[in-house]
């Protein structure tokens, strides 16, 4: 494969590495490819030959077919339209991003009110598009108004509900299968 063929392995390469908990220089150890250039590769900076790729799978204890089929999936490019709606979730309710990816969308419109407490392993974001809503976290009540966003961290227990009618509320968030970590 040339570098016009040569596809973007980065995030996936360095989602793989973490995994396993290995440094570049272990990876660069078992590959026989520099540090510099595996870090160029996962910034993406660098497109590995085939070869360079066959030896990067190995030193990760995967295929290079596993590392292209992970960096082609979280290429994907998906349009959700206004009016589409999934018949697994509550009405008012809707997915904003399809499939399992890294980033948690939804939007609540209407009244709504789950009536329980949320705790998240990973960030969100509460952003109000239309109407109001209330969140009670960390023992406060907030008052959100349209336009206003609340940033919760992972691990805090939650509770919403609209407070006017027509709210439409989105929720964003780091998708539970993902473990976030600091940098």
């Amino acid at each position: 494969m040339d570098e016009k063929e040569s596809p973007r392995v980065g995030a996936a390469v360095k989602r793989r590495r973490r995994a396993l908990q290995l440094t570049l220089a272990v990876v660069s150890s078992r590959s026989g490819l520099s540090v510099p250039f595996l870090s160029q590769v996962e910034n993406d900076r660098a497109r590995p030959s085939r070869r360079s790729l066959e030896l990067v799978a190995g030193a990760l204890e995967t295929t290079s077919g596993a590392l292209l089929a992970a960096a082609e999936a979280a290429r994907t490019v998906d349009v959700v339209r206004a009016d589409e709606r999934s018949a697994a979730l509550p009405p008012g309710v809707r997915s904003l991003v399809r499939g399992r990816h890294q980033l948690h969308a939804m939007e609540f419109t209407g009244e709504q009110d789950a009536g329980r407490e949320f705790q998240h392993r990973n960030d969100e974001l509460l952003y109000v598009a239309d109407g109001a809503a209330e969140v009670e976290a960390e023992g406060r009540a907030h008052r959100l108004g349209r336009g206003d966003t609340l940033y919760l961290s992972g691990g805090v227990r939650h509770r919403w509900r609209a407070t006017e009618p027509g709210t439409r509320l989105l929720v964003v968030a780091i998708a539970e299968h993902v473990e976030a970590e600091e940098e």
